[in-house]
């Protein structure tokens, strides 16, 4: 069976990390994939004036999974509406430290379980005279059911004991009170074992002793900012994959963004959009696959070649040479 994949490159790095990606998932011979590229991002905008055209659109629409790289100054118009294409409502981001790797927390392997399509997200702003200006954050219960459930389910599934809902509740007591309050009756309804957390305090506790959490299941922005915090007790955004899932679709990129301050020197590290890749793997059903290339990974990380994000002076092509090697 050949996989149809849409590889939207984007901007920056992404042009870079994106094609290793691509290689990776060329050398495993067990599994089949057609390749069909399609534009996004600010040069795209810049020529046609849509930062995601609608033939992108079309192509990640019908394709078995998507790879993205990422995208510059238009990112909100282009992965907000590529994520709803694919009909995603959750975005799994795992950050876990690896062997060899100098890491502030070297005991972290936490999964983020993020809400994909609402909270303040949604884009529903508003200048209401001048000098002030609205935005409004959407919760609903079956958005935070469906999370909630992926949250719980994906514990199960991977064996991960702790599950912690993130919230906000005691400030924002409509919106993050029926998220809480929604998560809170899945987990009885299952007879889950939970505990909860205010989110401010739970980044300080992620800092001081990461080691206690192992899934967390958070609302959109929440979900955002304490992945990118844990980035930084791993090594880096350079080390964390991510996949926003849907129910027959998916979409694969990695947490960092276009970086132009090191695009086009081909030093970018790919390790986050090959890991991203092994989800891709993963969700099509190859976990034999895609555990092979996360193997690949964690030790090409340990041993090296290293891009200079991590202390080495290897390139993005150095790197990517080196994990299908060990393919």
């Amino acid at each position: 069976m050949t996989h149809e994949i849409a590889v939207i490159p984007g901007d920056g790095i992404g042009q870079e990390v994106t094609p290793a990606a691509v290689e990776v998932l060329s050398a495993i011979e067990t599994v089949d994939f057609d390749f069909v590229e399609g534009d996004a991002g600010d040069a795209v905008k810049a020529e046609t004036g849509e930062a995601l055209p609608q033939e992108t659109r079309d192509v990640a629409a019908d394709a078995d999974a998507t790879l993205f790289g990422a995208a510059g100054e238009t990112a909100a118009d282009v992965i907000l509406p590529l994520r709803e294409v694919v009909g995603s409502f959750a975005n799994v981001r795992p950050a876990r430290s690896y062997p060899g790797l100098d890491a502030v927390q070297p005991d972290t392997d936490i999964v983020f379980i993020r809400e994909n399509t609402e909270g303040v997200y949604t884009g529903i702003e508003s200048e209401i005279t001048e000098g002030v200006r609205t935005l409004t954050r959407v919760i609903t219960e079956e958005a935070s059911r469906d999370i909630a459930e992926y949250g719980f389910d994906y514990a199960k599934q991977n064996g991960y004991e702790d599950v912690t809902i993130a919230h906000k509740a005691n400030v924002m007591r409509q919106t993050d009170g029926l998220f809480l309050e929604t998560a809170e009756a899945v987990a009885e309804e299952r007879g889950a074992d939970y505990d909860t957390a205010l989110m401010d305090a739970l980044a300080m506790h992620l800092v001081m002793t990461p080691e206690e959490y192992d899934v967390i299941i958070c609302p959109n922005l929440a979900g955002d900012m304490l992945s990118d915090l844990s980035a930084g007790l791993v090594g880096g955004l350079g080390l964390l994959p991510s996949a926003n899932v849907g129910e027959d679709n998916a979409l694969f990129e990695p947490v960092h963004g276009s970086a132009p301050d090191i695009a086009g020197e081909g030093v970018a590290n790919p390790s986050a959009m090959i890991l991203s890749a092994a989800m891709l793997l993963e969700h099509l059903g190859y976990d034999e696959e895609g555990e092979r290339v996360r193997t690949a990974v964690e030790s090409v990380l340990e041993s090296g070649p290293r891009t200079p994000d991590l202390g080495g002076d290897a390139g993005t092509t150095d790197v990517t040479d080196a994990v299908v090697d060990e393919l």
